[in-house]
């Protein structure tokens, strides 16, 4: 039930030490707004980095280096060339595979010709399971099939920078003509990035082409450079890595202790160090938040230690008229979290409007970098700060409101 006198009660007491209260409310409202900031820019950090994640977080990237270790007759230092075999072997013995690329690129130097225009772009062979490891934003036509890889077709897929440059004037490259090395290529598609980090930049200047027309046209037949792959869902990356390297090791005559001879990076295991990274900085700023929160209700607590003692009388009259403990002890903790409720929703609110002008400024102008992007406050995150808010004022008032309880009304009576 609203009872308007005691609300009253608060507005004067407050009115009264209005400096007091002030600064002391203002522990709590930097302590709020430090939590809403320290995790906005956190999480602008988080999403900044994890955005340069073009790739299946799951993924798995498997290449060959030299032996470094006697095995069976062989000697160390021999040079391993992965190639369809291997291939067709980790698709038909690893059945915790989803999907696989075998990724073959044209050595040298070569520039890549259309008309008069020309240029030096990376030219790499693909499957169609590259989209399951690395994602393309397609802007135009389509990706390489299995048609084309079945039938070796002289078919293209081009990045944007390689559009910009081959065709100017907006031309529509579809179904037109490139030169690779003296081949025509038909280009079928064209595709962008989601991202702007370095590897995006270089994946734009990039053309993909079938792996099996790349391996006849330049004389590189039954050869494969690396392999990326995915696991199927609720398998572990590391569980597939491992499996694939004692495969290859087993085909390839090294030895099983042989750590050089082949080289793997596992994309789940850098992810999950990244979030164990903002797991440790958000708790950092929990941390610093809570200790500046608590300090603030410490001086709420002290200012409602010392209303106590200035209302000793009042309170003494109040219980000699037949209140409660309850009602004196609720008395005092609803002026504490009113005090604390306002700094801190304050707090809160100016945080978020302050993250909020942050991601705002970043989109619109766009300064959003590889690094940082799109700031913001989930509600776990407002709803948890609440509660803490919540318990920090029933703190502050909790051991004021005993004490204000336990008076002898006698002894109040008496006190001047």
């Amino acid at each position: 039930m609203f009872d308007i006198d005691r609300w009253q009660e608060i507005y004067h007491s407050i009115r009264k030490h209005r400096l007091r209260t002030l600064l002391t409310a203002f522990g709590v409202f930097w302590g709020i707004f430090m939590l809403a900031v320290l995790m906005g820019a956190g999480s602008g950090l988080e999403n900044g980095v994890t955005k340069n994640f073009d790739v299946a977080k799951n993924s798995i990237f498997v290449w060959t280096q030299r032996t470094s270790v006697p095995y069976k007759g062989l000697q160390p230092g021999r040079f391993i060339q992965l190639n369809n075999d291997d291939m067709k072997a980790i698709r038909e013995q690893i059945p915790e595979l989803e999907a696989l690329n075998p990724r073959l690129m044209i050595p040298g130097s070569y520039t890549i010709e259309r008309g008069k225009e020309s240029a030096s772009f990376s030219v790499n062979g693909d499957t169609p399971e590259l989209f399951a490891i690395r994602p393309q934003l397609m802007l135009s036509g389509r990706f390489i099939n299995e048609s084309d890889i079945d039938e070796k077709r002289k078919v293209a897929v081009i990045g944007d920078r390689v559009r910009e440059v081959l065709f100017k004037n907006g031309e529509d490259p579809l179904g037109e003509f490139i030169q690779i090395k003296g081949i025509p290529f038909r280009v079928v598609g064209t595709f962008g990035s989601k991202t702007n980090n370095e590897d995006a930049i270089e994946n734009l200047q990039t053309i993909h082409i079938p792996i099996s027309t790349l391996q006849v046209t330049f004389n590189r037949a039954n050869e494969i450079d690396y392999f990326a792959c995915v696991p199927r869902a609720g398998v572990p990356a590391a569980t597939l890595e491992e499996k694939m390297l004692t495969l290859l090791k087993q085909r390839h005559l090294v030895a099983p202790e042989d750590q050089r001879a082949f080289g793997s990076e596992n994309v789940e295991q850098e992810f999950r160090d990244v979030q164990n990274l903002f797991i440790g900085i958000r708790g950092f700023s929990w941390l610093v938040a809570i200790g500046t929160i608590i300090a603030g209700a410490v001086g709420v607590g002290n200012i409602m230690a010392i209303i106590v003692k200035e209302r000793t009388k009042e309170i003494g009259i109040r219980k000699s008229l037949g209140a409660t403990p309850w009602s004196i002890v609720s008395m005092i903790l609803q002026e504490a979290l009113v005090i604390t409720g306002l700094a801190g929703y304050a707090g809160l609110a100016v945080g978020c409007a302050t993250i909020g002008g942050i991601s705002y400024a970043l989109s619109t102008f766009g300064m959003e970098s590889e690094f940082f992007a799109n700031p913001q406050i989930n509600l776990t995150t407002a709803l948890t700060a609440i509660a803490v808010l919540t318990a920090s004022g029933l703190a502050a008032g909790l051991v004021p409101g005993i004490r204000a309880a336990s008076v002898n009304p006698v002894v109040a009576l008496r006190d001047e």
